[in-house]
C-alpha cells in the first residue's frame, strides 16, 4: 500500500502534469485553435518532443508490466522488440518521413487516398478507429488499472475510470500539442523511475554490495535468462522463434508499427522540419536501446528475488513492493505516467483520422472551430467506449498483451505490404492494396487454424510474402489509372545530415555489441 509521502508525489505528478499540459498549449494573443494546432501542434515540434512523446506513446502498461513478465519467464530474449525496434525507427527516418513529409500528409488514410483512392482509405480509416478504441484503449485502460490495482490497492474500476478521465481531462483542450510537450516529462519520470527499481533491486541481490555486483551475481545465478537468440529446444522458442527477431517477422511488425501506426507517426508529421523529424526519431531510437533496463531488468531481478510467482505479470509489482517510501512513490507516478500519455496519445488519435478523414470528408465546409470542437468529442466518445468494453472484451484473457497480438497480428502484413508498395513502387494499385489487406487477414486465420504449430512471428513473415505477392500479381493485372497516384516521389532527397549517419552508425554498433555478447 502507499504510505502518505508516496500519495503526495503522486498527487504532486498529477497536479503538475496537468498544469504543464494546459500551460503549453495555451492560445497565442489573438489566435484561436484550428485543425492544424489541436491534431498537429501547429506543425512546430523540436526534435525532443519528437523523440520523447514517441517512447511516451509506446510504452505503457502492457509493455511495462508484460515485458517484466516475459524477462522473469523468458529471459533477456524479449529485450528484441525493443532492441530492433531502435533501427527500425532509423529506416523510417531515412526513407519514410522525407516521403509523408514533402507530401504533407496529416494521417495515414490521407495516404491511402493520394496514392490509391477513396475506398482504401475510408476502410482502413474505420478499421484503425476500432482497432484504437476497442484494442489498444481498452487494453491500455485494462492493463493499467490492474497494475494500480496490484501496487496500490485500490479498487479496479474505479482505477480505471479514473485513468481514463485524467488522460482524457489533460489533452483535451490542447490536443497533440499538450501530449507532445509534457511528454519529454513523461518519459523522464519512466527513466527515473526505472532506474530506481533497478538500482534497488541489484543492490539487494548483492546484499548491499552495489548495482554492478547484483548484475554480475544476475548472470552468475540465472544464466539461462540472458541468450538473445532462442533455440528450437527451448520451451519459448514459439514465441520468439530463433533468428526470426533478426531477419523474420519482428520486421514486418516493428516496420507497420513505427512506420505505418497513426498515433506513432503523427509526432513526427507534426514536426516543425524534415531534419527535426529525423533528430527526433535518431532520439527516440537510443531511448529504444535503454528501454529494456527499464522493462525487462525488473523482470530478470525477480527470478532472484521473487522466485515462484503464480503469473509472470506479477513480477514488476512484486519489485514496487520491495521499494521503500519515497521510492515507490516515484515509481508508481512513473507507471501512472506511461499510462497516461500513451492513452492521451490514443485518444488524440483517434479524434484525428475521425475528424481529418471521416467528418472532414463528409462536411466539408465546416469550419476550423467545428473540425476542433468534433475533435473533443469525438475523443470523450472514445474513451467512454474503451471504460464501458474494457471488461468484457478483455476480462476472461489470462495474457491481455497476447489479444493485442494474435488481433493486430492478423491484419500488420497486410498493411506493411500496402504502405512498401505505395512508397516504393509506383505501378502498385487500389485493387493490389485491397487484395493484400484482405488475404492477409484471410491467410493469417488459415494459417493460425492449419498450422497451430508455426510461431506467431513466422507466420507474421509468411503472410507478408504470400500479401506481397498477391498485391504485385493483381496490381499487373488490375493497374491504377494513370493519375490514380498523387504521391509525388519524384524530387526526394534521400541523403540525411552526417550526424543522423553518425547515430545510425552508432545504433547499429551497440545493438552488434549486444547480440554478439548475449548470442
Amino acid at each position: 500500500m502507499l504510505a502518505p509521502v508516496d500519495i503526495a508525489v503522486l498527487a504532486a505528478y498529477g497536479l503538475a502534469i496537468f498544469a504543464l499540459a494546459q500551460w503549453v498549449s495555451r492560445e497565442r494573443s489573438g489566435h484561436r485553435k484550428d485543425s492544424s494546432d489541436y491534431f498537429l501542434a501547429g506543425k512546430t515540434l523540436p526534435w525532443w518532443a519528437i523523440g520523447a512523446s514517441l517512447i511516451a506513446a509506446n510504452i505503457s502498461a502492457e509493455q511495462i508490466i508484460g515485458m517484466s513478465g516475459s524477462g522473469y519467464v523468458i529471459g533477456l530474449a524479449i529485450a528484441s522488440y525493443e532492441w530492433m525496434a531502435a533501427l527500425t525507427l532509423v529506416i523510417v527516418g531515412k526513407y519514410f518521413l522525407p516521403i509523408f513529409l514533402e507530401n504533407g500528409i496529416h494521417t495515414m488514410p490521407q495516404f491511402l487516398q493520394l496514392r490509391y483512392g477513396a475506398r482504401i482509405c475510408k476502410l482502413m480509416a474505420v478499421f484503425w478507429l476500432g482497432v484504437y478504441v476497442f484494442v489498444n484503449l481498452t487494453s491500455i485502460l485494462w492493463l493499467g488499472s490492474l497494475a494500480v490495482h496490484a501496487v496500490a490497492g485500490i479498487d479496479q474500476t474505479t482505477a480505471l475510470l479514473a485513468l481514463g478521465a485524467f488522460a482524457l481531462v489533460y489533452q483535451l483542450y490542447g490536443g497533440l500539442k499538450a501530449v507532445a510537450l509534457t511528454d519529454i516529462v513523461q518519459v523522464a519520470l519512466l527513466v527515473a523511475g526505472g532506474l530506481a527499481i533497478d538500482a534497488i533491486t541489484l543492490n539487494r541481490i548483492s546484499d548491499g554490495h552495489g548495482i554492478v555486483a547484483g548484475f554480475t551475481t544476475l548472470l552468475q545465478r540465472a544464466p539461462e535468462h540472458f541468450h538473445m537468440i532462442l533455440s528450437r529446444d527451448n520451451p519459448h522458442y514459439m514465441d520468439l522463434p530463433g533468428l526470426s527477431v533478426l531477419i523474420g517477422g519482428l520486421w514486418v511488425m516493428n516496420l507497420s508499427y513505427w512506420g505505418f501506426n497513426q498515433y506513432i507517426i503523427q509526432r513526427a508529421l507534426a514536426a516543425k522540419s524534415l531534419r527535426d523529424a529525423q533528430r527526433g526519431v535518431t532520439f527516440a531510437a537510443y531511448l529504444k536501446l535503454l528501454m529494456p533496463v527499464i522493462v525487462v531488468l525488473p523482470g530478470l531481478a525477480a527470478v532472484l528475488l521473487a522466485p515462484g510467482l503464480a503469473k509472470p505479470d506479477q513480477a514488476y509489482p512484486a519489485m514496487m513492493g520491495l521499494l521503500p517510501s519515497g521510492f515507490l512513490g516515484l515509481v508508481f507516478a512513473a507507471l501512472i505516467a506511461a499510462i497516461v500519455a500513451s492513452l492521451a496519445s490514443k485518444i488524440n488519435s483517434v479524434s484525428t483520422i475521425f475528424t481529418l478523414d471521416l467528418y472532414a470528408g463528409w462536411k466539408p465546409a465546416a469550419s476550423q472551430a467545428q473540425l476542433v470542437r468534433v475533435g473533443r468529442i469525438v475523443a470523450t466518445i472514445a474513451v467512454v467506449l474503451a471504460a464501458l468494453t474494457a471488461k468484457p472484451l478483455l476480462g476472461h484473457f489470462d495474457q491481455a498483451f497476447q489479444y493485442i497480438q494474435e488481433f493486430t497480428g492478423f491484419f500488420t502484413p497486410g498493411i506493411c505490404v500496402i504502405f512498401l508498395l505505395g512508397l516504393f513502387w509506383k505501378r502498385a494499385s487500389e485493387a493490389g492494396a485491397l487484395t493484400a489487406a484482405i488475404g492477409s487477414a484471410l491467410l493469417s486465420l488459415l494459417f493460425k487454424l492449419w498450422w497451430p504449430a508455426l510461431p506467431f512471428m513466422d507466420r507474421v513473415g509468411l503472410v507478408f510474402l504470400l500479401a506481397l505477392a498477391g498485391a504485385i500479381i493483381v496490381s499487373l493485372l488490375r493497374p491504377a489509372p494513370q493519375d490514380g497516384n498523387r504521391i509525388d516521389v519524384r524530387n526526394i532527397d534521400y541523403r540525411t545530415s552526417r550526424g543522423f549517419n553518425i547515430a545510425a552508425l552508432g545504433i547499429v554498433l551497440v545493438l552488434s555489441a549486444l547480440y554478439v555478447t548475449w548470442w
